[in-house]
Formats: C-alpha cells, structure tokens, sequence
C-alpha cells in the first residue's frame, strides 16, 4: 500500500521521523552530506540498519532482509 501524507504533519509519517531521528545522530541537521566521507555515511547506514526496533518485532532492518532474501 501507499500512503500519502500532508506536508508539515509529522504525526502522520511515523517511522519516518523516527528514521530521521537515528540519522540525526550521525549527521547533524543542517549539515550536508559533502562534509561526510562515504566511509562515514556507509558506517552510519550500517549502524542504522543493524538497530533493533519494536516496529519491526525487535528484529533489525537487515536482519529482516536477510530473511525476505533466502
């Protein structure tokens, strides 16, 4: 399904506040991706990724596709 939210209504896309909450913790906002390596970002996607979360059962991003992919 696709849902569509209304701009400026961040109660209405959940988990993707939160997402941007975890990224915050590695790039500042304000801050743009130029002043990253792609070291730097592929360590944060990483450690996003492999992050246990209660909407996911408490299983992680790659854990979950790992499991789709076999």
């Amino acid at each position: 399904k696709i849902y569509f939210c209304h701009a400026y209504s961040a109660w209405e896309r959940g988990s993707n506040e939160n997402f941007n909450k975890l990224l915050r913790e590695f790039i500042p906002k304000g801050i743009s991706l130029h002043h990253f390596t792609d070291e730097e970002v592929i360590e944060a996607t990483k450690s996003i990724n492999l992050r246990v979360r209660e909407v996911n059962d408490y299983q992680s991003a790659e854990e979950i596709y790992q499991k789709m992919k076999n």
